[in-house]
Formats: C-alpha cells, structure tokens, sequence
C-alpha cells in the first residue's frame, strides 16, 4: 500500500470542550486511484485531507506515506515533493500572472528550467494562450485549471482535491473532472473530497463518510497500475532573490502606499544625516581657521619651575638653556626647533611723546607668526619690527596710522640684571610693516626677528633665553611620540592637534545631542514600518497559507516580510540621503552668499550611515509583523476572508 491511514482520530476545541471530529479513521490508497470522499458539510472529509496533505499535525493515529510515519519527516519538504492540491475557492495569488502562480510551487524544488516546466503545465490544461493574465481575468474553470496546473508543477505522487467543482457550473465541473482523471491514469494517487454523488461517481473508489466516520468503502472501477516518476526533484528552500522578487511583486501591489511611507520614514533619516552634516561642517571649518593660524605638526615646549617666578622675560617661568635645547634635538622624527621668546605686557613701543604697551614675540623662524592672507605684513628683518594696525593708531592717531611705515620707534623691555635689580633695555627700530588684528585682545600685537632681541640684550650684558621652543614633527603622525619624549625629559607641551581634538570632542557630543533629538523621528518611522507590514501581514493571510500549501517553509515567509521591510528601509534612506543633500545644497548656497563659506559636509560616509541605519531601522520593526506571518496556521490562513 502506497498510503496507509492508522486509526486517525482529531478533536477540536471550542470553548474549552473537545469536540472530536475523526473517529478512528483506517484507510489505506495506491498509485493510479482516483478515490472520491463523499459526505456532507462538516462530517470531517476536509479535515481528513488537510491530514493527508501535511497541514494538520495535530491529531492521533499513523499516516504512513510510502513507508514513513509523516510524524518522523519534514512535512514542508513532504508538500513540496509529494502532494500537490487543488482547492475549491481556486487559492491563486491573485497578483501574480498564473504563469508565477504555477512557477511559485516550482521555486520550492530543484527543477531547472521552471519557465519551461511552468508553460508545458498550462498547456496541458489548455492555458497557453493566457500565460501572462492575472486569475481576475480568468473564469472559475481556467482558474480552477490553473490550480491543477500548478498541484502537478513538482510531478507530485498525490493529488488533494477539495470539492475542486463546487463553485463550477456543471460543463466547466466536467472538463476539471476529465483533468483530474487524465492524472490518475497518469499513475498518480487523486484523493478527491465532494458532497456531489454526481461528481463521486467518476472515480475508481467512493469512501463515504459521516460523522467523521467511514461508513462505506467501494471499488468502482479498476485503477491505471502506478509507475515511477519521471524525475527524480529534490527539496528546495525559497532562494533570497526568489524572496525578494516576491516582496517586490507584493510592494507593487500596495505602490502608493509604500511610496507615502518610504517618504515618511525618510524624514529621520534625513534630520539625521543633516545633524551630523552640519556638526562635521562646522567641525573642518573652525579647524581650518584654527589651522590658517597654526601648523598641526608644531608642539609648543615650555620648562616650568614654580619656585622662580619673575625671571628676566620668562614673566612665569625659566627659559631654556644650551643643555635644554641638545636634549630636545635628540629626539628621533623631529623636523626643526625654533627659539622663541614672548613677552606678555613687560614691554612698550615708544614714537615722539606717544608711547603703547605691547604684548610682542620674536622668532628665528618665519612660520611663528601667525598672520593670514587677509592681514598678513612683511616679516620683520635685523632691527625692523611689525606692529598690529592698533598700535599704529596709538602711536600715530586714527586717520595717519599707516605713515608710521618705516619710521623709526624705541622698544623698552623691563627686565633684571644679575643682581635682580630692575632695568630697561632699549633699541631704536624701523616699523617694516603693519599688520589688521580683528580682536584687541590678541596676543600678538607685535613682532621682531629673534637676532634683533639677542644682539639687544648682549649690547646690555645680559643673556637671552627662549621662553618657548617651537618644535616642528616630521609627520602628524610623529606628533604623539614626540610629545611622550618631551614629557619624559620633563618638559610641558602643548599642540594644535590638541586644542582641535578638546574642542573636536565637545563638537562631537554636541553633534550626537541633536543627531539623538532627531533620531525620534527613526522610532516613528519604524513604528510606521511595523503597522504596514502588520495590516500587509493580514492582507496576504492567504497568501501565507498557499505559500505553505506548496511547501514553503515559515522561515521562507519571514524572509519575505523581512526583506520587504529592507527594501522600504533602502528607499527610505535614499530618499532621506538625497533629501539631505538637496537642502544641504541649497542651504550651503545660502550661507555661502551671506558669509563665504558652506558650513554642511554631506559625506559619503554619513550617506551610506543614513542608508544603513534605514535599513536597520527597518528591519528591527519587521521582526514582529514576520513572525507573526510565519507562525500562522495555513489551514486557517486558507480558509481567510
């Protein structure tokens, strides 16, 4: 026997008593029957073929298919292989061409020419000349057909019929049952479930059956011998692009819907990537400025004593001397050392009657001074000094400040001797140039060449000592090394790259403080996501249970809602990606008309962020609408209105 059926017994529920609908169900088929079940509505036919078919797991007893329990076997794989079914109500995907109808059960084997296989089915049951139209443009009969077309898509053994002619007009009830006969003399097993004794009669064998009871079992007619199958499939998962071909097919469906919602999520995608934009842009452009005024690759060396205070020009501290300097340059990656002294209102420049305290510095190396293109001058030679535009104005009045160019003024330092006693060393020198400071406060206000102050204090016995060595690293990348070697010999530093990572940081976590008030809208966008993909879960209930019918697995189904929702969240972060980047364009044009300078990055890298986080998003809210659709019963599913 080719299917055995042992002492099958299934109870239903209903407000917490059992009702039993099979009572010791004992039957066995072969190849080649054509085996019509006859009973009235609700005596427990259909509820025995779902039994059969590897829908129902539930219940008591043995169904033995050609020697294995189908409790000890994958029944996914059991449906995909071996049962093909055919439905009253016809349960075709309704927004697919019958040829992907019939194909969707071809998708679940290793058949290898599916289109192929798919078109010689529809021609068998007289469809070739409608492969491409949806089931709503077909009759109940070529619906019905296309049904059977696509039980037989995977050669199965068995064929379930569910009163495949009850919503038929009794000529289009004839051409199915002519079909359904051609199969059974094809070899194979058709278990046909009917109320119609009519419609039994064209079988080899009538079960009739009551009360979920058979009470009669007749041979009618002899059975075609069974034969081999022709080809040897083997079980299929969905494949990924299969899934997300379907996901598409199903986006198309509800298209407007989706576009409205993809806009929707974009909105925080795009408030995102705008806040981190406008953070990077504010970011590289304070850094530039800073980086006009200072070399990245310099690191600013003091020597501190907190016991001597008050030390010739030092003001805070003790200078450097020879044995100092030697210890520095032998640090490895070290470019250049420039000496530098600083005097911080110690000092004041002197013309006519009129003099101005000063805060200056002076330098060997021309790099020290920290002038721009907009108000550079021209560095200072031997006994030449430049002066910021506000002392040029103290010195000669607001409207004549420009003639004090190369007139001579007297520079007084107050310094100590060796004694400690208090004196003032002078020099006569020739203003070079004048240079535009914005803020009054700047420390620069002028500056000498560095010879010109050593040769000042030899002239008056004293010794000059640099205040500050400005060390030049070979590369940024030497700078950290550098600055561990400075304080290991224990000097103090301090770097550009420092000052811009302190304040880089406190950009960053102002930057994530917006980008994280923004990112409420990403949670509004995935609540939005998880609705549609709910509503789309009951939409396609049906959908759901013809996937299982023909053998999809419930991981199957929840790759299709997942990648559903990984494409919303795709299109979604494109929208919010090109959304951003058109208003970052047009703003930045704005700003950039008022104030020369576009103040928002848009990156590459906070584009592919934006997408990758729309996805995510996108996904974790598809997590519960897919498994929701994957644990759904496919009977009931089936039975969904």
């Amino acid at each position: 026997m080719y299917l055995e059926l042992k002492n099958i017994e299934k109870s239903y529920k209903y407000d917490k008593k059992e009702q039993k609908v099979l009572h010791g169900i004992n039957l066995s088929f072969k190849n080649g029957e054509f085996v019509s079940i006859l009973g009235e509505s609700g005596c427990g036919k259909s509820t025995l073929m779902n039994i059969i078919g590897g829908m129902d797991s539930d219940y008591t007893g043995e169904v033995i298919f050609d020697g294995k329990n189908l409790k000890t076997i994958n029944l996914d794989n059991y449906r995909k292989l071996e049962i093909g079914f055919v439905f009253q109500n016809f349960n075709l995907i309704p927004h697919l061409s019958i040829l992907d109808n019939v194909m969707i059960a071809l998708d679940m084997t290793s058949n290898k020419d599916k289109y192929k296989k798919a078109v010689e089915l529809l021609t068998r049951v007289g469809l070739e000349n409608h492969l491409n139209k949806r089931p709503n443009q077909l009759s109940g009969g070529q619906k019905q057909r296309v049904a059977i077309a696509r039980s037989l898509a995977n050669n199965p053994d068995v064929i379930l019929a569910d009163e495949p002619t009850g919503s038929l007009d009794q000529n289009t009830a004839e051409e199915i049952i002519n079909i359904l006969k051609e199969i059974a003399l094809d070899g194979k097993l058709v278990i046909m479930v009917t109320h119609s004794e009519r419609t039994a009669s064209h079988g080899t064998r009538i079960i009739k059956i009551s009360d979920g009871k058979i009470i009669e079992d007749q041979n009618i007619a002899i059975p075609n011998e069974g034969k081999e199958k022709e080809v040897n499939l083997k079980p299929k998962n969905l494949s990924f692009l299969r899934s997300v071909g379907i996901a598409l097919q199903n986006m198309r469906l509800n298209l407007k819907r989706n576009i409205l919602v993809s806009i929707g999520s974009s909105i925080g995608i795009l408030s995102v990537v705008l806040m981190f934009s406008i953070g990077d842009g504010i970011k590289q452009y304070i850094n530039n400025q800073i980086e006009k005024f200072a070399d990245p690759l310099l690191i600013q060396v003091t020597k501190t004593d907190p016991e001597r205070e008050n030390v010739g020009p030092l003001q805070n501290g003790l200078g450097f001397n020879k044995e100092d300097i030697e210890k520095i340059k032998d640090i490895d990656n070290i470019n250049n050392i420039e000496e530098t002294v600083s005097y911080n209102l110690s000092s004041n420049l002197v013309l006519n009657d009129k003099n101005s305290n000063i805060m200056f510095l002076t330098s060997s190396y021309e790099g020290t001074f920290i002038l721009t293109e907009e108000n550079k001058a021209d560095l200072p030679k031997d006994n030449e000094i430049i002066m910021s535009d506000t002392i040029a104005k103290a010195l000669m009045g607001e409207d004549n400040y420009q003639d004090i160019i190369s007139r001579e003024v007297t520079l007084f330092i107050r310094e100590v001797d060796a004694s400690n006693k208090p004196l003032f060393i002078e020099k006569k020198l020739v203003v070079r140039d004048i240079f535009k400071i914005e803020d009054d406060s700047s420390f620069l206000t002028a500056a000498v060449n560095y010879n010109t102050l050593e040769e000042l204090y030899k002239s008056n016995n004293l010794e000059l000592k640099p205040t500050m060595l400005n060390v030049y690293a070979k590369d940024i990348n030497n700078v950290e090394q550098i600055k561990d070697d400075l304080e290991e010999k224990g000097f103090s530093d301090s770097t550009v790259a420092e000052f811009l990572e302190t304040f880089t940081e406190y950009l960053n976590i102002a930057t994530l403080i917006l980008a994280g008030i923004a990112s409420i809208s990403l949670v509004v966008s995935g609540i939005m996501i998880l609705v549609v993909l709910y509503i789309s879960v009951v939409e396609r209930t049906k959908e759901i249970g013809i996937l299982r019918a023909v053998g999809a697995r419930r991981k199957d189904i929840r790759r299709i809602f997942i990648n559903e929702a990984s494409i919303l969240g795709l299109s979604s972060g494109i929208i919010g990606v090109l959304g951003a980047t058109l208003i970052a364009f047009l703003l930045n044009n704005y700003i950039e008309g008022l104030y020369d300078v576009r103040i928002i990055n848009v990156n590459p890298t906070f584009i592919l962020l934006g997408i990758l986080v729309s996805i995510i998003v996108s996904l974790a809210a598809s997590l519960i609408p897919s498994s929701k659709a994957s644990k759904l019963d496919p009977m009931e599913s089936l039975r969904y209105e």
